[in-house]
């Protein structure tokens, strides 16, 4: 990674950007990226290490109501230049009736800490762990198939505006994920397991390599082994996890303020209730160890955490600077971009439910029929709130105890029918890690506690 570099560009860019920012009548601004990363990838058939750095420039002109954005792979002045008066002529040959919100002068320097810095790691050591992880999930008959991937990211983001921000952040990510198929007496299936770190490499050390492999390969036994769901409207407790893609997959994007604005079930429905007074969801920007934790978003406004539902009342969306200004609300710093090839969009950080005071054996002891859902397998939603979210992991409850597994089952419904059935919200509380996809990957976290909510249609996985 050459940090040093990009940091030694600041001034010369900062000078340009003011230039072109009054001769053009324009507001600019410039992220600098600079990236260092290793990619393990082990497979039932090969291993496959790649360790890269890659650096660039995103540029944005706002100009006559419009946006213009280029983009460079290399960070010096005639390139940061060349890519701003692309911008400028993109912008006003879309001539727009957009706003932005205007931003005070800003200097900011960010160091996210790190217990382990990846790159001080010997990649035969990474391999070792990986390795380790594979020998354990393959040691069962039932596993025919299994990829693990494991990537270290190091990232340094420089942003530089003609309203007076110059911010750096430094951050780490590190995410594992494990993927194992099987088959067993006739059926086949598959189970996933993800994990990420934000601290360095830390990952082994939060979870042992024995824990990951039992998590998964439970996971795969239970789809393998368990029985299919009775179809109908039962009382479902969902774990962490699914709550978390339920906040983040069925809820959160429909209040992004570019698809809310789109027309989604939440539209035009602020400071009205649309849950239980259970629930409270926030995109928060703060949780340790969070994969969407930041200070400043990619538009060099500085983060904070939006309070889309509080005690059951649709509160606030989240917005980019331009959403911002379109529906009157403070920003919350949810631009973000993958990569500085493209512009930031509105997306999530950390989404999750807060906790309650409930605790889990209080829910499962009130339910005589229902299922315990424990890990997410995916799903859609849609602008109106019908979603259908697949369960990878389950089990039945039958008079106040958790039985027997259950496989190829899935969770249906409105989105603001699940809201307003919930009945118990546990004291308990933990994040997932993953990556988002609008259109765009970004790392972001999702979770929340325990949370029993009744009358939700059950039946099978929709593939």
């Amino acid at each position: 990674m050459r940090g040093e570099d990009v940091l030694s560009e600041i001034d010369k860019i900062k000078r340009i950007v003011e230039e072109y920012s009054q001769r053009e009548h324009a507001f600019v601004d410039v992220r600098l990226e600079s990236y260092w990363s290793v990619e393990i990838s082990r497979t039932s058939q090969d291993l496959r290490v790649v360790e890269g750095s890659e650096e660039g420039a995103a540029v944005r002109a706002f100009v006559d109501g419009a946006w213009g954005f280029s983009s460079t792979q290399r960070i010096d002045s005639e390139s940061i230049s060349k890519c701003i008066e692309n911008a400028i002529k993109i912008a006003r040959s879309r001539k727009g009736e957009l706003k932005i919100v205007e931003l005070d002068p800003l200097k900011d320097h960010v160091k996210f800490p790190v217990k382990v810095p990846p790159e001080n790691v010997d990649i035969e050591m990474k391999v070792r762990d990986v390795d380790h992880l594979a020998s354990l999930v393959k040691s069962r008959e039932y596993v025919k198939s299994y990829t693990i991937r494991y990537i270290d990211l190091k990232l340094m983001k420089i942003y530089l505006s003609s309203d007076g921000r110059e911010i750096i952040q430094e951050m780490y990510y590190s995410y594992l994920r494990t993927l194992v198929t099987g088959r067993e007496n006739g059926v086949e299936s598959m189970a996933h397991d993800t994990r990420g770190s934000r601290d360095g490499y830390t990952i082994w050390s939060r979870w042992s390599h024995e824990k990951i492999a039992e998590s998964v390969l439970k996971r795969l036994e239970g789809q393998l082994r368990g029985k299919s769901p009775e179809p109908g409207r039962f009382t479902v407790i969902m774990a962490p996890d699914v709550v978390g893609v339920f906040v983040h997959e069925v809820f959160g994007h429909l209040a992004e303020a570019d698809i809310t604005m789109s027309g989604s079930v939440v539209k035009d429905k602020k400071n009205v209730k649309i849950g239980s007074e259970l629930v409270t969801i926030v995109d928060d920007c703060e949780i340790e160890n969070g994969f969407g934790t930041i200070k400043y978003d990619d538009e060099g406004v500085k983060a904070r955490t939006a309070v889309l539902v509080e005690n059951g009342i649709f509160r606030e969306l989240m917005v980019d600077r331009t959403y911002a200004a379109m529906i009157g609300q403070e920003p919350t710093g949810n631009a973000r971009a993958e990569s500085f090839r493209v512009p930031p969009l509105i997306r999530m950080r950390n989404t999750v439910m807060l906790p309650r005071d409930a605790s889990l054996e209080e829910m499962i002891r009130e339910v005589k029929h229902g299922y315990y859902l424990v890990k997410p397998r995916g799903g859609e939603a849609n602008l109106d709130g019908t979603f259908q979210v697949g369960i990878a992991e389950a089990y039945e409850i039958v008079n106040g105890e958790i039985g027997s597994p259950v496989r190829n089952m899935s969770i249906s419904g409105n989105v603001l029918d699940i809201l307003a059935n919930v009945e118990m919200v546990g004291k308990d509380f933990d994040i997932e890690y993953g990556l988002c996809g609008k259109g765009q990957l970004v790392y972001v976290s999702t979770g929340g506690p325990h949370v029993k909510v009744s009358n939700v249609q059950v039946g099978g996985f929709l593939s």
